[in-house]
């Protein structure tokens, strides 16, 4: 009987979209579901990105693109990464991808063995593991929760590592939690990479922009680092351009060359226009990734407020992305007389049921206590959304 691949048939789909895909069914169907499942800015691009996109088209930038990315666009990076980071790379040690996803993918598949362990501490990104078990390998999940504000620490870090422990992969600021790891305890990790050969991480640093406390702090930047470093980035959240596609790696030249061998057998180049508005954005002033990421930091000191406010829910304070990460523990084993709580994936499916709220349960980030809001998404629809949530556990005992 004709079936799907074994490699297929291990990966897991992904929750995020699958709560998103649930919601917008509901709302197709007349039902007022509030959005929160979607790790996504609502702002719209910046119109001077858009306007090049479309002076890219009126000057047929149509062809193929090479499959690194253009040599102008790298060379911006290498300048952002310059000024922003004070990381050096030239355009050799750039790639971009279609999306900073496949950025991940590509370092992943580029870098692991059947058999090889790839440290990721929980809560984390749902496709994390399941692009490990893509490529052969074994996730080994170091377990950082609520308590610790969600970051591994150095000596959890240190007794994960065994003979086959080739990567760890590292998001700060975090998706689903919104914690930020500070220079010191970037520097504490390093030490540790640092003490075992062959040992390399991935940083994903996508929500760069998207932070609370000043300064973004990068693991290449310490002495040995860049060498052990691949950084993941893209003009998706700080821009608002997620459907353009374009994420890219910086990181040492062979493995670069490495994912550029991948990604020229099986998507090519990134869109070429999309390649242009991307280059407008890095090349020309950064007051828009300033106004947005303020309003972002608005809303956050607003849901938290709400969420505080809500009997039974324990909150932290993320210091930067745009996420929420409760734990909801409290609530499992009640019922409402209809719907009875046994986990955060009955939680976050109540919610969206009878409270018309879609989030995402934590048991797809590699936390069962917890679930996930995204408040990227207008202060009005923040504060209906903590009302409803507010009422429909208020019904729970």
């Amino acid at each position: 009987m004709a079936q799907l691949s074994n490699r297929l048939n291990r990966l897991a789909p992904s929750a995020t979209l699958a709560m998103s895909q649930k919601s917008s069914e509901m709302k197709a169907q007349g039902v007022d579901v509030i959005n929160m499942s979607v790790g996504e800015p609502d702002f719209n691009t910046p119109d001077h990105i858009k306007a090049a996109a479309k002076k890219a088209v009126d000057e047929n930038w149509s062809r193929y693109s090479p499959v690194p990315g253009y040599a102008d666009l790298r060379e911006a990076i290498v300048a952002k990464l310059k000024t922003e980071n004070q990381l050096d790379y030239t355009v050799n040690e750039i790639l971009v991808s279609n999306g900073a996803k496949q950025s991940v993918c590509n370092t992943v598949m580029a870098l692991i063995n059947p058999g090889d362990e790839v440290i990721i501490p929980a809560p984390y990104w749902v496709s994390y593991p399941q692009m490990v078990k893509l490529a052969g390998g074994e996730p080994v999940i170091v377990n950082a929760g609520f308590e610790q504000d969600f970051k591994m620490t150095p000596e959890q870090l240190e007794a994960a590592i065994t003979p086959k422990t080739r990567m760890l992969i590292l998001c700060s600021p975090s998706n689903p939690t919104g914690s930020v790891y500070t220079k010191d305890e970037l520097a504490g990790l390093a030490e540790v990479i640092k003490r075992h050969d062959d040992l390399f991480v991935l940083a994903d640093e996508i929500y760069e922009h998207i932070n609370y406390v000043g300064k973004h702090e990068s693991i290449a930047q310490f002495p040995g680092m860049k060498e052990r470093s691949i950084i993941v980035n893209g003009v998706s959240k700080a821009y608002a351009m997620t459907g353009w596609r374009i994420g890219y790696i910086a990181a040492p030249e062979w493995i670069v060359k490495g994912c550029n061998k991948l990604q020229g057998q099986y998507t090519s180049g990134p869109c070429s226009v999309s390649q242009r508005a991307a280059l407008e954005a890095y090349a020309a002033s950064q007051e828009c990734v300033e106004e947005m990421r303020q309003a972002f930091e608005r809303r956050r000191d607003l849901i938290v407020e709400l969420a505080k406010d809500i009997p039974g829910l324990e909150v932290n304070h993320p210091k930067g992305a745009f996420y929420l990460f409760p734990k909801c523990s409290s609530f499992f084993g009640k019922s409402d007389g209809e719907h009875t709580i046994n986990n955060s994936t009955d939680f976050a499916m109540y919610l969206l049921e009878v409270g018309h709220v879609a989030t995402v349960g934590g048991d797809a980030f590699g936390d069962p206590d917890c679930f996930r809001m995204s408040y990227a998404t207008s202060d009005d629809n923040i504060r209906e959304a903590m009302k409803r949530i507010k009422t429909v556990l208020g019904r729970l005992k």
